[in-house]
């Protein structure tokens, strides 16, 4: 595949009730910068999102937040960020985090970042891209996801091979190789019923 140069991650605007998703957060940020990766994110300075871009900034990397108007407070907007977009929707906002964004990973979050997740790999299953997109494990989060997902195989509502059009890794460490190991999924010219 092409060299990733930016990646958009998913991820909460609180920090959960776990220190260790804070660390990954900080960890996955100096990854990415120390990688020369543009980190591409929804433009906030709280929760795990201001870990992430703090880190990454810390590491010396490029950060681009995207940011709706009425978020801007709410959210507190970074203010050190390479970049700050403000767009005025959530649609916008998912729009230009698409664009912009050579790959997708989500760490952990709460429903605005589960949205996001399904979202992408819906767009993957619609053929609309073919960027990799890592769902990152950490300690187990997004395992009810990871088994929802399944149940919707075993009950004839997806593909098996809907198992391809995202990777699930379980270190922080394991994110970048999955993303680089990826390859696009043999999936019909067109969406099929199931």
């Amino acid at each position: 595949m092409a060299e990733i140069g930016s990646v958009c991650v998913y991820c909460g605007s609180s920090l959960g009730h776990e220190p260790r998703y804070r660390a990954t957060a900080a960890q996955f940020g100096l990854i990415l910068a120390e990688a020369g990766i543009e980190l591409v994110y929804g433009g906030g300075n709280i929760g795990l999102m201001g870990v992430l871009a703090d880190a990454a900034i810390a590491g010396g990397g490029r950060v681009t937040g995207i940011i709706p108007e009425d978020l801007k407070r709410a959210e507190l907007a970074h203010d050190r960020l390479s970049d700050l977009v403000t767009v005025t929707s959530m649609h916008e906002r998912k729009r230009q985090m698409f664009e912009r964004a050579d790959a997708f990973v989500a760490l952990p979050g709460g429903p605005g970042t589960l949205d996001e997740t399904i979202e992408i790999i819906t767009w993957r299953q619609l053929r609309l891209h073919g960027k990799p997109v890592v769902i990152l494990n950490d300690g187990g989060y997004w395992r009810p996801l990871v088994d929802l997902l399944e149940y919707t195989i075993a009950n004839g509502f997806a593909r098996e091979s809907f198992r391809r059009l995202y990777q699930v890794v379980d270190r922080v460490e394991d994110v970048l190789p999955a993303l680089y190991r990826h390859r696009p999924p043999e999936l019909p010219a067109r969406p099929e019923r199931v």
